[in-house]
């Protein structure tokens, strides 16, 4: 079986090198393409959770504030969220059936 002869440039020391470091560098480095590519994923993932997170402190900071400079709130939101009564109370929780 006879190859076909190869053109002078692909027979060149330097093409050959160059492809064989280029080959290494898109697929066998440990910095490769493949990882490149996922770890860029990770990163915009990580961005758009940072997003995320960002909005969510500062809405919880707006209530904070809200609730901290009125005191009938504050009560209303412990008393709906913690189920929290005064000494001379009793809590009944009435839950709708579904």
């Amino acid at each position: 079986m006879k190859l076909p002869k190869l053109p002078p440039f692909v027979r060149n020391f330097y093409f050959i090198s160059f492809s064989v470091f280029a080959l290494w560098m898109l697929f066998f480095d440990g910095n490769d393409m493949v990882s490149r590519w996922k770890n860029l994923r990770k990163l915009k993932k990580a961005e758009n959770e940072k997003q995320y997170f960002m909005e969510k402190i500062a809405q919880v900071n707006t209530e904070k504030e809200e609730l901290m400079g009125n005191p009938e709130l504050l009560e209303k939101y412990a008393r709906e969220k913690y189920l929290m009564k005064k000494k001379n109370e009793y809590l009944y929780i009435v839950e709708k059936e579904k």
